[in-house]
Parts: structure tokens; C-alpha cells; sequence
């Protein structure tokens, strides 16, 4: 008798998309059935998914789930629960809580509460500062999976400004460095020239004249310098402008990339021309740009000079968002959205099934070298998502599920609807309930 047998499902793996069945013992993936009755296989969970597409489950490389210090937007167990409602079974959460995760003790409180809280498997970054280079140093690349530098600006001393600070942590962390990558002074520049006109009510409008291109490629170029200076596994998040572009290669398969690139979905769905309607409501930084900017991180999911697409969940209260440009925070809850967005843009012919798959469930195992995830393969951890492609639904209040009670997709109709998540093994949501008895993973890296 086995675990579980996910049967008659349209399985969407390595470029390859096929009618089969899984087997999963003991939370991995035992046996994969490519057009063969399942008919006499026995288990104690059985799931007919006729008609519905079986993903790899989802790895979000890039969340702040606030948790310690800002709990009154988020926690783990709220927005990990958010997540795989949306089909994320791993994600990957950011330094900048109460206290920074700048060094191993605080670090470690995080896993120890994602032990006990999370639904989803975990792993947090560890937060560079100007001053702590012998923290970076002590990282394990087999237990943590990455350090966060913010070339841009952020809360508190994590601002790493300091040229000398930089060819340190470029030269000297012995794992991935992912970069915030905005050059603080021309947005202080710009922000000097639009208060001169307008004051503190200057209209969101002009966010992305102020966060600019010039000051993401200014960055972007700095870190993608210092990578190359010092041979560094640079991974560059939530890309924003067209420009940017030109800084990476699409000649090789992302896992053979020492550089690599992400884009989050709130840069792929809104443009510039959505400030009217949305407000501050999608106030990000980078900021959300032009159209053409747009199509153009688009068009990189498919030629593969972006190599990830992640969500940069970032929960605020309403009453925070509801509040004039200067004073309203950046950010927005995306997880337990992201992938039917993506999946809405396969529908409209934007990109393929395999794209959604390869950017939001392979390729960010294949770069942070996860350890046995990412794929629908015999012996990994059966991490997976059952998704209808043909079940419409609308985002409404009552069926948000992130602590902060509100979606910059409110009102959004989507045609595809995630009916199963399944976390090593066990099934985690089903048709809107969950299974709360087993909790996630801390991930792993093959490093």
C-alpha cells in the first residue's frame, strides 16, 4: 500500500507534457506512470486528476514574510499557508525583519520558527551589512540559501553603500548573493526634483520617474561588475527595466550561469499606466515602469535571459498602503497568486505551459542547486501542484487568505485554479482545506 497516487493527470515536466500517474512513498516521488493503467495500484490517498495539469511544486526565491517584528502584516505561518493555496511548496524569505537576520543566532531563530509554523519548505538569506563580512563568511552553502545584499535603499544598517563593504561580500561569500540593485543617490536626486514641484504630494504617478532606470541599470551594472571581478555567483532580483537586459547572457542553460537574473510578477502583469487605477496599492521598488519595459522582461522569460519568476510578496496593512506617496511603504501580498497570474499569461499566448514551469519551479531549483525539488522526477521529494486550467474564479475578499487581508488582484478574474498542493508527500491543500498536521522542510543545497 503505498502513500499516494496522483492518477490520470497531464503531467508538465522538463520540456516534456505527457498523460500519466505518480506513485509517492514515504514523501518522495517513487514511480512515475507514462501512459500506463494505474488501475491495481493501491495506496492510501488517491487522487484522479483527469483533466487537470500536475506541476513540480513552485519555489519562490524571494519573500518577506515579516516574521519576528512585523506580525502585524504577516507571519510564516499565515503567508506560508497564502502560498500553498497558490501552488508554492518552498520558499526562499528575506533578512530585513525586527531584529535583521545579519548574523547566525537571529538566523537561526527564523528556522527554528518555520519548524513549527510552516506549511511550505523554507530557507531564509542571510543579511549583509557594511560590517558583517565574518558572518557571510561562516554561512553553510549546504543549509542556507544565500546572502541578501540591498545596493538600494532599505531599513536600518542594511544598506550596503560601502565600495570596500561590496568587493568583500563579492569576493568572499561562499554562496549565491542575491542584490536589491537601485542606486540610492539618483533616487535622492529625483526625489529632490519632485519635491521642489510638488512637496510631500507628489502623484505615485511619478514612482518610476523617481526609482528610474538609470538608477536600476546603475546598480544592476555595479553588481554585475563586481561578479565578474571576482568570478561571484551574483543572482539579481525583481529586474524592472529593459535596459537591464543587456547585462545578461541567454547562450547558456541557467544552471551553467554564474550571473542570473529574476523578474517578479507584479513587472510582468501591471505597467505604469495602472498607477491611476491601482494607486499606491501597487507601489513597488523597483518600481512597476513602462509598457514596453513590460514586454520586454516578457520576452526575456522566453529567450531566457531572465532565468526566474518569483513574487517578492511583501504584505502591508491597508491602512499603511492607503496613505500619501512619500508615507505609503513599497510592497504587496503576491504567493498565493503568482502562479495563476503566470498561468493567465500562457492563456492569453504570452508564454508557454513550459515557461511557468522551467521559471517558477526548475530553474530556481537548478540555481540554488536545491537539493532533490524543483522537478517531477523518481527518488525527489514529491513537491507538487495540481492546477485546472479551466475553473474561473475571482479574487474577493473573503477568499484572500494573506494576514493583511487584501490583493492588488482584487476584483481580477483568473482562469485557472490551483486544486492540490502536495508538500513532501502530504497533501497540504485541497480544494480550499488544509492538512495542518505536518509541517515543511528546512531546504537543502547540493553545494
Amino acid at each position: 500500500m503505498y502513500s499516494l497516487l496522483i492518477k490520470n493527470v497531464i503531467l508538465v515536466n522538463e520540456e516534456d507534457q505527457f498523460t500519466g500517474s505518480v506513485i509517492v512513498q514515504d514523501g518522495r516521488i517513487l514511480k512515475i506512470l507514462k501512459e500506463e493503467n494505474p488501475s491495481k495500484v493501491e495506496a492510501h490517498i488517491t487522487i484522479d486528476g483527469t483533466g487537470k495539469y500536475l506541476l513540480p511544486g513552485v519555489i519562490d526565491d524571494q519573500v518577506h514574510f515579516r516574521d519576528p517584528g512585523l506580525t502585524h502584516k504577516a507571519d510564516i505561518y499565515t503567508e506560508a499557508k497564502a502560498a500553498v493555496a497558490g501552488g508554492i511548496t518552498s520558499f526562499m524569505e528575506m533578512p530585513n525583519t525586527i531584529p535583521q537576520a545579519t548574523n547566525h543566532d537571529l538566523l537561526e531563530e527564523k528556522y527554528s520558527a518555520a519548524a513549527l509554523k510552516s506549511l511550505a519548505n523554507y530557507s531564509f538569506y542571510l543579511g549583509a551589512t557594511n560590517e558583517n563580512i565574518e558572518e557571510i563568511k561562516r554561512v553553510d552553502p549546504n543549509k542556507v540559501c544565500g546572502i541578501k545584499v540591498f545596493m538600494g535603499s532599505s531599513t536600518g544598517n542594511m544598506l550596503v553603500d560601502n565600495k570596500d563593504s561590496l568587493s568583500r561580500i563579492f569576493s568572499e561569500s561562499p554562496v549565491l548573493i542575491a542584490t536589491h540593485c537601485e542606486d540610492e543617490e539618483t533616487i535622492q536626486k529625483n526625489t529632490i526634483l519632485y519635491k521642489e514641484t510638488y512637496g510631500e504630494d507628489v502623484p505615485i504617478k511619478f514612482h518610476p520617474k523617481i526609482r528610474n532606470e538609470e538608477a536600476c541599470y546603475k546598480s544592476s551594472s555595479l553588481a554585475v561588475e563586481l561578479a565578474k571581478k571576482y568570478n561571484s555567483r551574483l543572482h539579481i532580483l525583481h529586474l524592472s527595466t529593459a535596459k537591464e537586459l543587456e547585462l545578461f547572457d541567454n547562450t547558456l542553460p541557467s544552471k551553467d550561469k554564474n550571473i542570473t537574473a529574476e523578474v517578479c510578477v507584479h513587472h510582468v502583469w501591471f505597467s505604469e499606466e495602472d498607477y491611476d487605477k491601482y494607486g499606491t496599492h501597487i507601489k513597488w521598488n523597483p518600481a512597476i515602469k513602462t509598457i514596453h519595459d513590460r514586454e520586454a522582461l516578457i520576452a526575456a522569460i522566453k529567450n531566457n535571459k531572465i532565468d526566474v519568476v518569483a513574487t517578492d510578496h511583501a504584505p502591508h496593512t491597508l491602512d499603511e498602503k492607503s496613505n500619501t506617496y512619500f508615507k505609503a511603504p513599497s510592497g504587496g501580498p503576491l504567493v498565493q497568486h503568482s502562479l495563476v497570474a503566470m498561468l493567465e499569461l500562457y492563456h492569453t499566448n504570452k508564454i508557454s505551459l513550459h515557461d511557468v514551469v522551467n521559471k517558477m519551479c526548475h530553474t530556481p531549483a537548478d540555481i540554488f542547486q536545491v537539493k532533490d525539488r524543483g522537478y517531477i522526477r523518481e527518488g525527489y521529494y514529491a513537491d507538487l501542484v495540481l492546477v485546472d486550467l479551466n475553473s474561473p474564479w475571482e479574487v474577493v475578499k473573503d477568499n484572500i487568505l494573506y494576514k493583511c487581508g487584501w490583493s492588488p488582484f482584487e476584483g481580477q478574474q483568473f482562469k485557472s485554479r490551483v486544486t492540490h498542493t502536495i508538500v513532501n508527500g502530504n497533501v497540504v491543500y485541497e480544494e480550499g482545506k488544509f492538512n495542518e498536521a505536518i509541517k515543511g522542510q528546512r531546504l537543502l543545497f547540493d553545494r
